[in-house]
């Protein structure tokens, strides 16, 4: 009697898979930002409240950049967009929550570390709603944000520590309206208040040169009195934030 032919089994799928180095750029240069922050907490505990905010500032600089390199790589990831997300929770919830904290608010105790928590939860609540509308579907693109994003609600929240070391207030002798000022941070960034988005910018082409040359005068201005430069910049962009809610309420009115 003939045997039968032994079936074969199917060849067990390989569950490591290589993976291209430069696809990992993207979450290098994410652990690059939140080691940044993570630095900027040590630096607050010692009191080093210049380099302690420039690791934050260096964190925003680079917030984007992950992002870039992911969609110019075709490199993007769930697991990219978590760590992105709780890194920026550290970077521009957690860390200026406690440079702030240490820098003035510690003066009135219990009461500056409740407005410092106001800070944190706002900023990581901002980022929950952001997730939640990531996974939602694609809609059309906007040209603005709900609510003030983390890293710029970061920089709004760190404008105390620049008037003082610019020199122009010595904000830790005032902690009450720091705490008033860090709390109303937190609560802009939870709030629907539609803000600026980079994407809304427009640049008329005969006007690129004048761009470029505004663009040195600040390379300038940042060596030389950076401290004020930067709270020009949060001052400007506190600005937009008052014409957007009058615009919303003029709208509402109307």
């Amino acid at each position: 009697m003939p045997r039968r032919p032994l079936h074969r089994l199917p060849p067990r799928p390989r569950f490591r898979r290589s993976l291209p180095l430069l696809h990992l750029a993207p979450n290098l240069v994410t652990i690059l930002g939140l080691c940044a922050g993570l630095t900027a907490i040590r630096f607050a505990l010692v009191e080093r409240w210049e380099i302690a905010v420039a690791l934050i500032l260096f964190a925003a600089v680079i917030d984007g950049l992950d992002g870039l390199l992911a969609r110019r790589l075709d490199a993007a990831s769930p697991f990219g967009a978590e760590l992105d997300s709780l890194s920026d929770f550290v970077n521009f919830g957690v860390a200026p929550a406690v440079v702030v904290y240490g820098f003035a608010l510690q003066r009135i105790g219990d009461s500056g570390w409740v407005f410092a928590l106001v800070f944190a939860i706002g900023c990581c609540l901002r980022l929950a709603r952001f997730n939640v509308g990531r996974a939602e579907p694609e809609a059309p693109a906007r040209t603005h944000f709900t609510g003030v994003p983390a890293p710029a609600g970061a920089l709004l929240g760190l404008l105390p520590v620049y008037l003082s070391l610019g020199g122009i207030w010595a904000t830790e002798n005032v902690p009450w309206v720091v705490a008033l000022w860090i709390g109303l941070v937190g609560a802009l960034m939870v709030s629907r208040l539609a803000t600026l988005s980079p994407k809304a910018l427009r640049v008329p082409r005969d006007r690129a040169v004048w761009v470029l040359l505004a663009l040195a005068l600040l390379v300038g201005v940042a060596f030389t009195q950076f401290w004020v430069l930067m709270t020009l910049m949060s001052v400007a962009y506190g600005g937009t934030l008052v014409y957007a809610a009058l615009r919303r309420h003029t709208v509402a009115r109307s």
